[in-house]
């Protein structure tokens, strides 16, 4: 079935793609795109903070320095705030070595004592100093007239105590006996922490866009899969198409199992349910668990290979045909032949009927010829002795082909077989040990592969000094061997290999149609059914065609073997 194009499934729906390749590569493109936008919005904002707390730390680190520098405290009480003071002196060494934006130490009133704008100096501090003037170490982001800045505020204490502890924010920094004399601010210019934020950006840009081609790629890789694997089709035609399929194989009046490459049934539509016995819950299981054994389970396995091969299951008669796949699986499709079986036996019989009806209209009419003349010649006992005579032999040839061949059918088909043979000078005749039960699976089958040998034996019989057929039947088992012997002029053995060829003849062509179909018939029957055909010349000249057949026999538990369905087969049976 043709796959529907994209247009035969109604309007498109402007501003996105219908086909299955784009429309998974820009899903899969915006999916990329947001979890790197995502990641990298995710790793900046710890950074930022991170960046924040870094230089607030490093601000008070400075800070605590400072403070703990010996003579600041004793400068603070014993000078003036001035440009040229030693506090001021201390303070810019400090700022200049550590690279901080300002270092400012205030005594207790807030009142600057050292600024890096020497004009500032004696002035009151900007932002409350009041937590560290309290003995309390502050860490903050805050702006003062040099603009925002990462801070760290420590108390200045006298010579009699100390200061604080590093690290120790929040928490009075000195003993009972301690004077805060001032307080110490250092400033980190915030600029220069935007500064390294931003410089961390592109390199973090260029890992994200680095991640983000190779999420591409990937897309795009994934994406032609798909497009192969679909065939290139829109989502919608899919869903129609898988939709169509379900209502195709569950309508259809043929059964349809396809098998994966490990022996798992797949799928199983209502038909083949039906066909096999099986329910439901046969998909997902493995063949070999849900059918035990058996030719139907090998047909349905590939262990055995043909078009058209028959199979017996639960009282069904199936023809079986089996395709591979492209990922080493199969599709079996299974068609019901029992009434057509049933029609065909029917078929036979009376096809065998007509046959033999033929053949002694002819042989009565010369009896009957021969019985007037003896009348009327008034030879009343020969004309009695002849009567007799014919009653018995037709009466002996009957009941020893139905004592040894118990199959009714087959037994008809070679009474009139023996008739027809008679009739042109061959004699038909059992050959020792000849016993066939009536258990045949496929009498059909059968009476098709004896009645195409002993038509062929018969014509190449025909004519011979001492025409003869001799036809074998046993059972070894479930199993059914034939032979077929004639008195003819034989095969080549060059020509064993050809004879089965379909068109291979040692006949004229006919005028109303085809010759030699009925070896090839023979041996597709045979193959059909698991079995073989073969040649080879007989003792004293001739051919002798032998036929075996794998359990051709029914078991003998089956309760009406005449009445079981049996394999139909297809071609002209004559």
């Amino acid at each position: 079935m043709n796959a529907p194009s994209i247009s035969d499934r109604g309007p498109r729906r402007f501003g996105w793609p219908q086909r299955v390749f784009s429309q998974v590569l820009l899903m899969q493109l915006a999916i990329i795109t947001g979890v790197t936008v995502l990641v990298t919005g995710l790793f900046l904002a710890p950074l930022s903070a991170q960046l924040d707390d870094e230089a607030m730390r490093r601000a008070l680190a400075i800070a605590q320095s400072t403070a703990a520098q010996p003579g600041i405290a004793e400068d603070l009480r014993t000078t003036e705030a001035s440009a040229s003071g030693p506090v001021q002196s201390a303070a810019e060494r400090i700022r200049r070595a550590t690279g901080a934006e300002y270092v400012v130490v205030m005594d207790r009133r807030g009142v600057r004592w050292s600024h890096p704008e020497t004009d500032r100096i004696g002035e009151v501090v900007s932002t409350d100093p009041g937590d560290a003037l309290r003995g309390r170490e502050v860490m903050e982001i805050d702006s003062g007239t040099l603009g925002r800045s990462a801070r760290g505020k420590v108390p200045l204490y006298g010579s009699a105590g100390s200061s604080g502890s590093a690290g120790s924010s929040g928490s009075a920094g000195s003993s009972s006996s301690s004077e805060v004399v001032g307080a110490v601010s250092v400033g980190i210019e915030y600029d220069s922490v935007r500064a390294r934020l931003l410089g961390a950006i592109p390199g973090l840009l260029a890992y994200a866009g680095g991640a983000l081609a190779v999420g591409a790629l990937a897309a795009y890789l994934i994406s032609r899969r798909l497009q192969r694997q679909t065939h290139d089709l829109a989502f919608s035609d899919i869903s129609a198409l898988l939709t169509e399929r379900e209502a195709m194989l569950h309508s259809i009046r043929e059964g349809v199992v396809a098998l994966d490459g490990t022996g798992r049934i797949r799928l199983l539509n209502d038909e083949a349910q039906r066909l096999l016995g099986l329910g439901p819950e046969a998909a997902g299981r493995p063949l070999a668990e849900v059918l035990d054994g058996g030719r139907t389970a090998d047909v349905l396995a590939g262990r055995v290979v043909g078009d058209d091969l028959l199979a017996v299951q639960g009282g069904r008669v199936l023809l079986a045909n089996r395709m591979e796949t492209d990922d080493g699986g199969a599709v079996v499709t299974l068609r019901d032949r029992t009434e057509l079986e049933h029609l065909g036996r029917e078929l036979d019989s009376t096809t065998g009927l007509i046959d033999a009806l033929r053949a002694q209209d002819h042989e009565h009419a010369n009896r009957l010829h021969t019985l007037l003349g003896l009348l009327e010649l008034e030879m009343h006992e020969d004309a009695m002795e002849f009567v007799t005579e014919v009653v018995g032999v037709h009466r002996a040839t009957a009941e020893q082909v139905t004592e040894k061949v118990q199959d009714p059918l087959l037994a008809a088909l070679l009474v009139g077989k023996a008739t027809v043979a008679a009739e042109r000078g061959v004699s038909l005749r059992l050959a020792p040990g000849t016993l066939l039960p009536d258990r045949v699976v496929d009498p059909r089958g059968l009476v098709t592969v004896v009645g195409n040998l002993v038509d062929n034996a018969t014509d190449a019989a025909a004519g011979s000094g001492d025409a003869r057929i001799e036809v074998g039947l046993r059972a070894e088992g479930r199993t059914v061997v034939l032979r077929v012997r004639d008195s003819g002029p034989g095969i080549a053995p060059e020509q064993y290999a050809s004879i089965f060829t379909e068109g291979w003849s040692t006949k004229d062509l006919p005028a109303h149609g085809k010759r030699g179909l009925g070896l090839a018939l023979v041996r597709r029957l045979a193959e059909r059914q698991g079995g073989s055909v073969t040649v080879a010349g007989a003792d004293g000249g001739g051919a002798v065609f032998t036929v075996v057949l794998p359990e051709a026999l029914a078991g003998p538990e089956t309760a009406d073997p005449a009445t079981a369905p049996h394999p139909a087969t297809t071609g002209d049976n004559r």
